[in-house]
């Protein structure tokens, strides 16, 4: 039994820390400054945008994240991204470009999965509280087994992030290939070389919302350790 709950635990601990850790990997690894590329990724993105006839949707740096901001209609791009001239750089920017451009023309897709992550607030607020009580109610009940269902129940809505995720990959996969890698591929922006490259940084940014979600169920254990 140590054995297998020792297994146990150490597939946890991969299922939890593998995707982020393989997506810090590829992007640090195609990282890498490259004076022989035209452009910083923000020139890129700025560049696919106006291409695109999306003036107005702006390009920012940020430190929370390679994200597109639909409210603002924004495409925040990391340091590293923003300012790089790198094959990560290039790419991940072409990934959020073409998030924008799938709001622009109204995708069903996108449309769903900005509607289902707009409940993730609510969710992630719930499954806090319901943490936050696992004390709380065990003092005033003395019940192990209601705290096991609390925390159970907690780590269930947090696990529903990872299911959203997990549901709409399609769209990040469709920003990813089914439009970020043609452009790249079409324009010659990368050499051929580079372009392997590319397609292992678009698949993992078509990952990163799932590694984060998963990052999330460390909540629980934290929990875990407090109590």
């Amino acid at each position: 039994m140590p054995i297998l709950a020792a297994v146990a635990f150490l597939f946890l601990l991969a299922l939890v820390f593998g995707p982020s850790w393989w997506i810090r990997h590829v992007l640090k690894t195609h990282g890498v400054d490259r004076p022989d590329l035209p452009g910083s990724g923000g020139e890129f993105a700025r560049h696919l945008l106006d291409e695109a006839k999306l003036e107005d949707v702006k390009v920012e740096m940020t430190h929370e994240g390679d994200h597109y901001d639909p409210n603002t209609r924004t495409v925040r791009l990391l340091p590293d991204h923003h300012d790089g001239r790198s094959v990560a750089a290039v790419a991940v920017a072409a990934h959020e470009v073409s998030h924008a451009i799938q709001h622009a023309r109204g995708e069903r897709a996108f449309a769903l999965r900005l509607d289902l992550v707009s409940q993730l607030v609510w969710v992630d607020r719930l499954a806090t509280t319901v943490l936050v009580l696992v004390p709380v109610v065990f003092m005033l009940v003395k019940s192990p087994v209601l705290a096991i269902v609390q925390v159970a129940a907690a780590i269930a809505l947090f696990g529903v992030r990872v299911v959203i995720h997990l549901v709409t990959l399609p769209v990040e996969f469709d920003a990813s290939f089914g439009k970020a890698l043609p452009v790249l591929e079409g324009r010659r922006y990368l050499s051929e070389h580079d372009i392997p490259a590319a397609r292992s940084v678009l698949r993992a940014a078509a990952f990163t919302y799932v590694a984060a979600a998963l990052a999330t169920l460390l909540n629980v254990l934290r929990w875990f350790r407090i109590g």
